[in-house]
């Protein structure tokens, strides 16, 4: 389960920032994960949970952004959704998808007191 080792990192970038911002607490973190990053949501709530334990952001909210997944065929240039990285091109059938978006993996923002 990566998803684990990915929420220790979240939770010291959040550390490390709420200290620099001299906070006391953190009351939300803002993540956004994408479709094609091959995070498992579920799995990612659950390690964010215990990631945070006795951290500044203890008690802090979780608030995931999902990103879907897109496309640009490199073939005929149409744009279109992507659920895997390796679909076809729903228009002209080539396997070569350029990914414009979907492999997100950041924090979006820290709300701190």
């Amino acid at each position: 389960m990566h998803e684990f080792s990915i929420a220790i990192g979240i939770i010291e970038i959040v550390n490390q920032h709420a200290e620099k911002a001299e906070a006391h607490i953190v009351n939300e973190i803002e993540i956004e994960v994408g479709e094609l990053s091959g995070v498992v949501l579920d799995a990612m709530e659950f390690a964010m949970e215990s990631a945070k334990k006795g951290t500044l952001a203890e008690n802090a909210g979780i608030v995931f952004h999902y990103i879907k997944g897109r496309g640009q065929c490199r073939d005929c240039g149409k744009a279109f959704d992507l659920q895997n990285v390796f679909d076809p091109c729903p228009f002209c059938g080539a396997f070569n998808p350029e990914v414009k978006q979907g492999k997100e993996l950041r924090v979006k923002a820290i709300n701190v007191d």
